[in-house]
């Protein structure tokens, strides 16, 4: 293949992909009260083998070519189209980060911990006997030198996750920036997800027989969030504090957002956290509302819809195959929402919350989006799941996320807000 023949390709698929996404996007948004984003999900499987693969599978292939001419190896085009994802997940959860106040969950850390935990204990509890009540038997579900162990971690890892940027996007939307509901929420859904990266951290470190992966993937996590959150923290405010956003202003933060996402790519926690963490670091004013203002559109209308393509083409929902396979399917999703809906449901109701807010509560963290799918694509990628795992998961990620915004719209009204 020349290098024109690959540049005719990208640029089919920048048509198809971003077409794709905001057709279908409009459609959702418009019929059915789905967020963009929610329906980007959506629509990145509509392009993969499970509907786009089904209907005209010689055209996929020839557009999203998951394997080279060899058949040795991935596709160059599939290789750009990964690190073009892997760019716009940097810069969004920057983005999710930069609008996170940390002063928001000062006076309500005990409520939120409190439902996190129940968020992290009950669906992990669950996946956990689904594995050893289900899956334990069944072959082709995960890679064959994993451990039970391993595998039964990090079910329960991936049921854990909360779609955090979707949470924020949700608040923010709905005008609850700020009141409790939102604060408790957010607190709840980023102590959520860091938790269930820290058992990833294990299971990836199982997997592999080096204990080391996990010593330094939470060690050095913590490490850098604490240093990030107070060092870094008052360091970026008293350096940005009265300049206005320039070039090279600007080309310096993003260097920093790519410095941070590497060095928790690099120690196992995903680069993503990197990204977040300095974000959640930046001081909130003018400065950052202008560079929000700069790298949203292109990374929200260009470089993200790569990431749930990209996540839709290893969703194969052809690969569910059997009664057997489509009850486990049928399961896991049960459990998930009974687990996370359930489990912050009852936690913040301990904690004081009215029935309806904390019906909200339970409602926001029950949604899987985004978040689910890096943690399915990192454990495919690291061989811990096949192929027909990772739809089964990817199905439970659309139901639950797909659920959050009309329920939540349903009973918005009834809120209590402070």
């Amino acid at each position: 293949m020349t290098d024109l023949d690959l540049m005719l390709r990208f640029m089919l698929q920048v048509l198809a992909v971003l077409g794709a996404c905001k057709v279908i996007g409009y459609l959702g948004v418009r019929f059915l009260g789905q967020a963009q984003v929610t329906m980007e999900m959506v629509a990145g499987v509509m392009l993969g083998p499970s509907l786009f693969g089904l209907l005209a599978p010689e055209v996929q292939n020839s557009l999203f070519p998951l394997k080279n001419e060899l058949g040795t190896g991935k596709h160059p085009s599939m290789m750009i189209l990964y690190i073009i994802a892997q760019i716009g997940l940097v810069l969004y959860m920057f983005l999710v980060g930069a609008e996170f106040d940390l002063n928001l969950i000062k006076g309500k850390s005990k409520a939120a911990l409190s439902i996190s935990g129940a968020g992290i204990l009950f669906p992990f509890v669950f996946g956990v006997i689904a594995y050893y009540t289900l899956m334990s038997g069944q072959k082709g579900l995960f890679g064959e030198n994993v451990s039970d162990t391993s595998r039964a971690l990090y079910l329960g890892a991936a049921m854990c996750i909360t779609a955090f940027p979707m949470l924020a996007r949700i608040i923010y939307e709905a005008g609850f920036t700020g009141t409790r509901l939102g604060t408790l929420a957010l607190g709840s859904g980023a102590t959520d997800d860091a938790a269930a990266w820290s058992i990833l951290a294990v299971v990836l470190a199982q997997s592999k027989g080096d204990p080391k992966i996990a010593i330094f993937a939470i060690g050095g996590g913590i490490l850098f969030v604490t240093l990030m959150l107070t060092l870094g923290k008052a360091s970026l405010a008293k350096f940005l504090k009265g300049k206005t956003l320039d070039q090279t202003l600007f080309t310096f933060i993003i260097l920093l957002v790519f410095a941070g996402a590497w060095f928790t790519d690099a120690i196992g926690v995903y680069a993503v956290f990197g990204a977040f963490t300095l974000g959640a670091a930046m001081p909130k004013g003018e400065l950052t509302k202008a560079l929000q203002a700069k790298i949203e559109p292109l990374t929200v209308g260009l470089f993200l819809p790569f990431f749930f393509v990209y996540s839709g083409l290893n969703t194969k929902l052809s690969s569910i195959q059997g009664s057997e396979m489509w009850v486990i399917a049928l399961i896991v999703l049960i459990a998930a929402i009974a687990g996370k809906l359930g489990g912050c449901y009852l936690a913040a109701r301990l904690s004081g919350e009215k029935h309806t807010n904390a019906l909200g509560i339970g409602i926001l963290m029950n949604s899987r989006g985004l978040m689910e799918l890096i943690i399915l694509n990192v454990g495919l990628k690291s061989g811990v799941i096949t192929t027909q795992l990772f739809s089964i998961m990817v199905v439970m990620a659309i139901v639950t996320t797909l659920m959050a915004a009309p329920l939540f719209k349903l009973i918005k009204p009834k809120l209590i807000l402070e």
